[in-house]
């Protein structure tokens, strides 16, 4: 899966991050932050406690020339309310470490009932249903076009190659669709605002990606339907693959994908 890249921004989220920062902040209690990887598929960031989230890292699009961060304090050892708020950073490197804390603050305690398993078996998908997908999650494609009418999906390509549209195509493409699947990585680089507002007439919307923060109430006034995102069960592994420049296929048998409803 290729997210869509910063610079294919055109619209800035309301709040979006904001929301999840506000939603996610009780939950951090006096906790500190015990590590942070900035690896070059996902960022992770690991909890006092043991807890670990990941986010992207959109590595195309580091700023500077002898750091990745902006800021060269030390982030381990400071309070998770702390990190948090840096998920409405304009820059991408810091806004995935907020997301990555705010991640690992929910890990293990979703707020509502747990969806188990793969985002499709959750949503309703028939032979009349046209699906737009931004992002390529290649394991979905095959199930997707058994199952629906047709599907296109919107990734960083120049020129159109069958079912895959260039990125800038989606703002046009998601109105047409009936389900919509987002990656969550475009909360980073601030494009889910404009993709939701495209998402708008669509009958599910689903966010996912293991970056998916799992706090429904922070979409709750949102076209979005389905949060589809992972738990992590094995925090030194995952920790390991994020510094070894690993991703989701490393992640496999050490994660469990689960989804929230937004009701």
């Amino acid at each position: 899966m290729g997210p869509m890249s910063a610079s294919e921004a055109t619209t800035v989220p309301p709040d979006v991050a904001a929301r999840v920062v506000k939603a996610v902040a009780p939950r951090a209690g006096d906790v500190r932050v015990q590590d942070v990887r900035i690896g070059l598929a996902y960022t992770a960031v690991r909890l006092a406690d043991g807890r670990v989230g990941v986010a992207y890292t959109f590595r195309d699009s580091v700023r500077g020339c002898c750091s990745a961060r902006p800021g060269g304090e030390s982030l381990a050892g400071r309070p998770a309310a702390q990190l948090l708020p840096l998920l409405a950073s304009e820059d991408p490197i810091e806004a995935a470490v907020g997301l990555a804390t705010a991640d690992a603050i929910t890990n293990g305690d979703p707020a509502g009932p747990v969806l188990e398993g793969d985002v499709l078996e959750h949503l309703d998908i028939g032979q009349d249903d046209d699906v737009g997908m931004v992002g390529h999650f290649e394991p979905l494609v095959a199930p997707l076009e058994r199952r629906a009418h047709s599907l296109t999906v919107f990734e960083r390509v120049e020129e159109a190659a069958g079912r895959v549209r260039p990125a800038r195509e989606a703002h046009a493409g998601l109105p047409r669709c009936h389900v919509a699947l987002i990656t969550a990585t475009s909360l980073l680089n601030r494009t889910l605002g404009g993709l939701l507002q495209a998402s708008e007439s669509c009958r599910q919307v689903a966010l996912l990606g293991a970056s998916t923060p799992l706090v429904p109430e922070a979409f709750l006034d949102t076209p979005v339907t389905v949060l589809s995102g992972v738990v992590i069960e094995r925090p030194d592994d995952v920790l390991r693959v994020v510094s070894e420049g690993g991703g989701m296929r490393q992640f496999r048998g050490l994660i469990r994908k689960v989804g929230l409803r937004v009701v």
